[in-house]
């Protein structure tokens, strides 16, 4: 007979054996072995369900992450939820040349976590539109009254305080940031309207507002808020270690000893307007510099900031190029074009006693006008009459001389020092002008080719003005597309292109341009970036008290997940131990049984009881 024994580091008086002998079918089966495989089956699914848990609780951590910024994108539309406590808000004012703009911001408690940033989205109301008003005229035009800027001001803090829950006024930080308007002020000037509205703000408002928080900023802080905006709505601040996204090695400003990191690679930006361009991109490795005259311009150039909350963390350490150009704009270039067009042409009909321009019968051939298109350059009570001729490549050449290019190396337009684009691992974005003549006429906006967009422009300037206009009136332009625009493609077409490729020295074959209007179906302000850069020390506050209270949480959710799993491996143990004890009750009951039985038929049969043997 063959007996499988299973003992256990019990008392010896524990023990059992199970014999298959006897038991060819299922419904033989012992009790003890009904007991032990059940046990067995507890155990495994006890096992099973432990790493489930686990799998799913850790599993997931790293694919919630990387969709974190795609799910925020989809809940931006959504409508704000004021009456959760956990949102805090922050507002920008954005004080232009033309007007002042408002915007509220809101983001969640911070995660607690010191390498990632604060997430910063634009407030929307029960309409899902965002919190955005503005007002006319610039604050500029209060200069000579710097005392009616509070009430010139107060709607837009009205608006915004209508917004933000009255709770959380007291912790609303408010910014007020004057650009390119304030900035042609004197000194004196702007200090006036500042103390203005440092000194009326706080008695009628209960918004954060210090003495820092009102300020013109230069255009390189505007470029640098600009750059930072798109990075951070594109996902391009957050670390990661998916091997399909594109890195660059950085050498962080400060720590030239320290080996180089690796990270994600961030977008440079360029913004045609229709006065200045702007181009603003991330300088990963250290600048060498030609001489030290292009050193001391490249110091104003140059911004090297932590957007990190911990100054000795260096992970969020950025070295960004920023450059603006005024005059450079696609409106004050064609205004530079025609006043040299018109100086040039005034000097040899003088030297050469010709009438070039001065009738509509003999009108200047302008190769920057669509074919047959008819233009006037007014200047000094004088009119000059020009017909386009459609001629993209000669419009190029004629346009070459407006970039200022010097020879020295390392330069862009007007021989501003440019540190090197390591153009094989670079991304660009191209907005404005950038856009628009990609798009609004030639409708080929988004993923910028060279070569595609030259036979583009080069058909459209050389089709006759009649056709152009017969097309604009059967609706085959962009919507926003006007006569003005159709007017001055060529033109335009041709300086973005000569900008880009001659001025900023991008090659021809450079493939890694976007040009857009908005990102993820949205316009990106700078103030975005602005708020994010002077809350970056918020994170501290939510910091120290998740530290305060870390710990003691933390020991509470992990002490509960594993006394959890303790208390079943506990009841187990006492219901196996349990179990055999009944077990054991049985056997002795039934030998106990058996003796009684065996005493009872020798003491029948008149022979005195034989001893039995009792278990070992």
């Amino acid at each position: 007979i063959l007996r499988i024994s299973i003992s256990c580091l019990l008392p010896a008086s524990w023990h059992f054996s199970i014999s298959p002998v006897g038991c060819p079918r299922i419904l033989n089966t012992t009790l003890r072995q009904i007991v032990v495989i059940g046990i067995l089956a507890a155990a495994v699914s006890l096992l099973y369900y432990s790493l489930v848990v686990i799998r799913n609780k850790y599993g997931r951590a790293y694919r919630d992450k990387r969709f974190h910024r795609y799910l925020a994108r989809v809940t931006d539309t959504e409508a704000t939820d004021t009456n959760n406590p956990n949102l805090n808000y922050g507002i920008v004012v954005d004080c232009g040349s033309s007007g002042s703009r408002i915007f509220v911001y809101c983001w969640p408690r911070h995660n607690g976590n010191p390498h990632d940033l604060l997430d910063i989205k634009q407030m929307r109301d029960k309409t899902r539109k965002p919190v955005v008003m503005k007002i006319k005229p610039g604050i500029s035009e209060f200069a000579s009254s710097p005392e009616k800027v509070s009430d010139y001001i107060s709607p837009l803090l009205s608006f915004a305080a209508e917004h933000v829950p009255r709770a959380k006024h007291k912790e609303t930080p408010l910014y007020i940031l004057c650009t390119a308007g304030m900035r042609i002020l004197p000194e004196s000037q702007q200090k006036a309207i500042l103390e203005d509205l440092l000194t009326d703000i706080p008695v009628h408002f209960d918004f954060l507002f210090s003495d820092s928080h009102a300020e013109v900023i230069s255009g390189k802080q505007e470029g640098v808020y600009a750059w930072i905006g798109i990075n951070f709505v594109l996902g391009r601040f957050e670390h990661t270690d998916d091997e399909d996204e594109a890195i660059v090695e950085v050498h962080v400003p400060g720590s030239e000893n320290k080996e180089a990191i690796f990270r994600k690679r961030t977008v440079g930006i360029l913004d045609m307007g229709g006065v200045s361009t702007q181009i603003a991109y991330e300088v990963p490795k250290t600048v060498s510099f030609a001489s030290s005259q292009q050193e001391e311009v490249a110091k104003n150039l140059l911004a090297e900031f932590n957007l990190g909350c911990d100054a000795h963390q260096t992970e969020h350490v950025y070295r960004v190029y920023v450059a603006t150009f005024l005059g450079f704009g696609g409106n004050a270039a064609r205004q530079r074009y025609e006043d040299s067009l018109f100086t040039s042409t005034a000097l040899k009909n003088r030297l050469l006693g010709k009438q070039t321009g001065m009738t509509s019968d003999s009108p200047y051939l302008d190769p920057c006008l669509p074919l047959d298109a008819q233009d006037e350059i007014q200047q000094n009570g004088q009119i000059m009459y020009l017909r386009g001729t459609g001629d993209f490549n000669l419009c190029r050449e004629i346009i070459q001389p407006f970039m200022n290019k010097t020879n020295e190396t390392q330069t862009s337009l007007n021989g501003v020092y440019q540190p090197a684009v390591h153009f094989q691992n670079s991304e660009f974005y191209g907005f404005s002008e950038f856009y628009y003549c990609t798009e609004d006429v030639l409708r080929m906006g988004g993923d910028y080719n060279a070569a595609k967009f030259t036979k583009a422009a080069k058909d459209y300037c050389a089709t006759k003005w009649s056709v152009l206009r017969e097309r604009f009136d059967h609706g085959l332009y962009a919507s926003h597309a006007d006569l003005h625009r159709l007017k001055y493609q060529c033109f335009k077409s041709a300086w973005m292109y000569e900008v880009f490729h001659s001025g900023f020295s991008f090659p021809v074959s450079y493939s890694n341009l976007k040009t857009a209007l908005q990102v993820y179906d949205k316009e990106v302000q700078w103030t975005l970036g602005a708020i994010l850069y002077r809350t970056r020390f918020l994170p501290l506050r939510d910091i120290q008290q998740e530290n305060f209270r870390g710990s003691h949480s933390h020991w509470r959710s992990f002490s509960f997940v594993y006394n959890h799993y303790l208390f079943f491996v506990c009841f187990l143990i006492v219901l196996l131990s349990i179990l055999l004890y009944l077990l054991r009750l049985r056997r002795i009951h039934r030998r106990m049984l058996r003796n009684s039985s065996s005493a009872s038929l020798w003491m029948e049969e008149g022979l005195p009881p034989q001893k039995i043997a009792g278990p070992l």
